[in-house]
């Protein structure tokens, strides 16, 4: 490449990063590595006149990664702090893997220029996905989502409001068996500002009574009972004047289960008829004689021969 081939690669590398696309210049990682770019790496690997300029490019280039037009599906100009992590993570890997193959020069500028090229894309993909998958997940209730504004680099709370009554579900349980109503939602391990959990009795009057208060999102009770068929309410509280979710069961106590015994197969039949029963006469059923075995058989032939020996054997004794 000719003597202007270095200055034209930083003029290209100054104009085609822009827009690129997330904040991770809020994460301190990612500033102390472009500190130890320019302090340690750029010193050896380029020429004094233009380690400055290219500098200015890549910090701006990084910094503008917060400069997106606001849209719904993509970027609302937020993110939260699990996308910022996983950004800031491509960024440094790739910047790594450029200092370690030990690039120079006009090298340098032509692999940084593609690897902020690439890591559009990549932040663009980060921003959609927790535009569509996490950011205000919440279905119903008050959700605050700890989010950072790529802006500013602030971190604040966001309040994500629905409808604080998340419906009612339908539970059936048998009498004498445990009842588990279950209050938690998916969004509700990533929220913050909440309180406990209290599950309500309600009754036909509308009067409701405290069962239990507390962190657990489940109520469980052992061994119900047809009284205990009714309404009930669970209630997530925040640090805000309204709960956060609001959940209704409707209980239904079904009879006991009926448990059939099966007589175990070698259990013995009784001749007698137990005090209260009726005996119930059963037909009779002809039963053949059993053949005998030949072992059996050939057991009686020979103890036939020895008591017929024996007997001439006392004869002969006798007549002698």
């Amino acid at each position: 490449m000719g003597p202007w081939g270095l200055p034209l690669l930083v003029a290209t590398l100054a104009g085609c990063v822009f827009p690129a696309r997330g904040c991770v210049i809020c994460d301190p990682k990612v500033r102390e590595a472009l500190n130890s770019l320019e302090a340690d790496y750029l010193p050896g690997h380029l020429e004094a006149n233009h380690q400055k300029k290219v500098m200015e490019k890549i910090k701006q280039a990084v910094e503008d990664f917060k400069d997106l037009p606001i849209d719904e599906d993509s970027y609302m100009g937020v993110v939260d702090e699990a996308t910022l992590e996983k950004a800031s993570w491509s960024l440094l890997k790739d910047m790594k893997r450029i200092t370690d193959s030990d690039a120079k020069g006009e090298l340098f500028v032509k692999e940084m220029l593609w690897m902020l090229h690439l890591a559009k894309n990549t932040f663009a993909s980060y921003a959609a996905q927790f535009q569509k998958e996490a950011f205000c997940p919440n279905k119903c209730g008050l959700m605050l989502q700890p989010l950072i504004w790529c802006s500013t680099c602030q971190k604040q709370v966001h309040a994500c409001r629905k409808s604080k009554n998340c419906g009612k579900r339908e539970v059936k349980v048998h009498q004498m068996e445990d009842m588990i109503l279950d209050c938690e939602l998916n969004w509700h391990k990533i929220s913050q500002g909440l309180t406990d959990y209290s599950f309500y009795r309600v009754w036909k009057n509308n009067s409701e009574t405290l069962v239990s208060r507390g962190k657990e999102p489940i109520l469980t009770k052992t061994m119900v009972r047809p009284k205990d068929a009714g309404t009930y309410r669970c209630e997530l509280g925040s640090i805000q004047s309204s709960p956060a979710t609001i959940i209704y069961f409707h209980v239904t106590v079904l009879p006991k289960r009926i448990q059939e015994e099966i007589p175990s197969p070698n259990t013995e039949t009784q001749d007698e008829t137990a005090l209260g029963e009726v005996a119930v006469d059963l037909p009779h059923t002809t039963v053949e004689p059993q053949t005998p075995k030949p072992e059996q058989l050939l057991r009686r032939r020979l103890f036939g021969v020895l008591i017929w020996g024996l007997v001439v054997l006392t004869v002969c004794v006798l007549i002698a």
